[in-house]
C-alpha cells in the first residue's frame, strides 16, 4: 500500500470539543490548518467516553468492547486510587505504531495514553507513581525508552511542576520540539491535557479553559515551525484532534451508597469494603455496575428493580440504564450486568460512604480533586457533546464534512503512512485524503 505522507504528527488536546470552534478558527496556528486542510464538523466519541479508551480507539479503529481498554482505571473495589490502563498489554490486537514499526518506520510517543512498555522507538508513555514508594521519574523510565526520556528531563524537567497544568504540556511541547528536531520520526502521536484539566477543575466554558485553548495555538505555533525547521514540513501530515467533549456538572451520583444500604456491599467498622455482590465502576458521566459473580441472577434481579425504581425519581441522577447485552452492542463493556447514563448536571463517584447525591460547588471541588464542575464518559448520543477533527499537509485535501467517528481516525491515520489495522470497526475517511 502507498505511503501518502512521510511523517504524521498526531496531536491530541484532551477534551477538545466541537462547541471550540467558533474560538479556534479564529487562532492563527488553528488556522493554518483550516486554510488548506481538512475540517470535520463533529466527531462521535465511542461509549464511555474517557480518555484511555478514547486513545486507545484512535490507534486501533475500534470500540472498547473489541480493543479491550473498557475504561480509564481498572476495577479494584473499595481502592481508593485504582490503577490505570498505562500499559500496552491492556489492548487486544494490533496498533497503529505496532505497524508502523513493522513496516520499519520510526515511531514517537510523548505522554501518549496506554503507551507503558509498548514497542515505541522513543517513548515517554503517560503513567504517574500511583503507590507511596514509586518515584514519578523513574516509574516513567521503566515504562518507556529510557534514555530519551532522560535526556529530555535533563533538557526540560525544571518546567514540570509534578502533574500540574499549563506546566505538564509545557514539558511536553518542548520534547515534542526536541523530538522532531532530533528524531524526525515517521510516526508522532502527542497529548496535551491542559484543556482537559481546566475544565474539569473550573467548568467547560471558564476563562481558565478558554485561556488553555489560546495556549494549544501557541503549542501548535511551535510544533509547525520546528517542523520547517528540521526540513521535513513539505512531506509531514499534522492532525489535531479531540478525543471526548465534556459537560458542566454540579452534582455526585454515588450508587454504591445505596448498594451498602442494600446489603450488596459489606464494609468493616472502619468502613473497608470487605466484600460485595454488585459494584458501581465510574467512568465519570456512565457507570458500569458489575456482579462478582456473573450468574448471580438474584442479585441481578434485585439490581433491576432498584434501577427501574431509580430512573422514575427525577433527582436520582440517573438519566437511563442499559443491560450488559445493550452496553456491549453500544462497543462498551458486556461483561457488566448493567451500563448506567447521568443525567445532565450529574456524575458518578464509586463512594459507598456518605451521601448518595452530593452537591459540588467551586468551593467543594477546590478541596477535594475527586470533585469536578465539568466531565465526560457519557454516551457520545448527548446533545451538543461531538468532538473535533483537522488536518493538514501532504495527503490531505481542502475539505469540510459534516460528521465522522472517532473509530474512523485509526485506520485513516494508517492509510496515510501506507499500512493497515486490518478488520476494524471504524473505516478509512476517504474524502479527506488526496487521491
Amino acid at each position: 500500500m502507498k505511503r501518502l505522507t512521510e511523517h504524521l504528527i498526531i496531536i491530541s488536546f484532551d477534551c477538545l470539543s466541537a462547541l471550540d470552534f467558533p474560538i479556534i478558527k479564529e487562532l492563527p496556528h488553528f488556522q493554518t490548518i483550516l486554510k488548506t486542510g481538512a475540517y470535520i464538523e463533529k466527531v462521535d466519541s465511542i461509549y464511555p467516553s474517557v480518555t484511555y479508551p478514547c486513545h486507545a480507539t484512535l490507534v486501533t479503529g475500534n470500540y472498547p468492547n473489541r480493543h479491550g481498554v473498557i475504561n480509564n482505571t481498572l476495577l479494584q473495589p473499595g481502592r481508593t486510587s485504582p490503577d490505570w490502563n498505562w500499559f500496552r498489554e491492556s489492548i487486544k490486537g494490533t496498533t497503529l505504531y505496532d505497524e508502523v514499526k513493522k513496516a520499519n518506520m520510526t515511531t514517537a510517543a510523548l505522554l501518549w495514553p496506554i503507551t507503558g512498555k509498548a514497542d515505541i522507538d522513543y517513548n515517554m508513555p503517560e503513567i504517574f507513581a500511583n503507590r507511596p514508594w514509586q518515584n514519578q521519574i523513574l516509574v516513567s523510565l521503566m515504562s518507556g525508552t529510557p534514555r530519551y526520556q532522560w535526556e529530555l528531563n535533563k533538557k526540560f524537567g525544571h518546567i514540570r511542576k509534578s502533574l500540574s497544568q499549563p506546566e505538564l504540556d509545557d514539558f511536553v511541547l518542548e520534547s515534542t520540539v526536541d523530538t522532531i528536531m532530533t528524531k524526525k520520526p515517521n510516526l508522532l502521536m502527542v497529548h496535551f491535557t491542559d484543556l482537559d484539566s481546566k475544565r474539569h477543575d473550573h467548568g467547560f466554558s471558564s476563562e481558565e479553559a478558554i485561556a488553555a485553548i489560546h495556549r494549544h495555538n501557541e503549542r501548535l505555533g511551535r510544533i509547525l515551525e520546528a517542523l520547517k525547521e528540521s526540513g521535513i514540513y513539505e512531506n509531514s501530515t499534522v492532525v489535531l484532534l479531540g478525543d471526548h467533549s465534556a459537560l458542566d456538572e454540579n452534582k455526585a451520583v454515588s450508587p454504591n451508597v445505596l448498594f451498602k444500604q442494600h446489603q450488596l456491599i459489606q464494609v468493616n467498622p472502619k468502613g473497608k469494603l470487605i466484600d460485595w455482590k454488585a459494584y458501581c465502576k465510574t467512568c465519570d458521566g456512565s457507570a458500569y455496575i458489575y456482579l462478582k459473580n456473573r450468574h448471580d441472577q438474584e442479585t441481578y434481579s434485585i439490581l433491576k428493580t432498584l434501577l427501574e425504581k431509580w430512573i422514575q425519581e427525577p433527582d436520582s441522577g440517573i438519566e437511563s440504564f442499559l443491560t450488559g447485552e445493550q452496553a456491549s452492542a453500544k462497543g462498551a463493556d458486556g461483561a457488566c450486568a448493567f451500563m448506567l447514563e447521568a443525567q445532565r448536571g450529574y456524575y458518578f463517584l464509586e463512594d459507598y460512604e456518605g451521601e448518595y447525591i452530593k452537591e459540588i460547588t467551586k468551593e467543594v471541588a477546590h478541596i477535594d480533586k475527586k470533585y469536578t464542575l465539568a466531565t465526560h464518559g457519557y454516551s457520545p448520543d448527548k446533545e451538543e457533546y461531538g468532538t473535533i477533527f483537522m488536518a493538514a499537509g501532504k495527503g490531505i485535501q481542502h475539505v469540510t464534512l459534516p460528521h465522522a467517528r472517532l473509530v474512523d481516525e485509526g485506520p485513516t491515520f494508517a492509510r496515510l503512512l501506507g499500512v493497515s489495522l486490518g478488520d476494524t470497526d471504524g473505516k478509512v475517511i476517504e474524502e479527506i485524503l488526496q487521491r
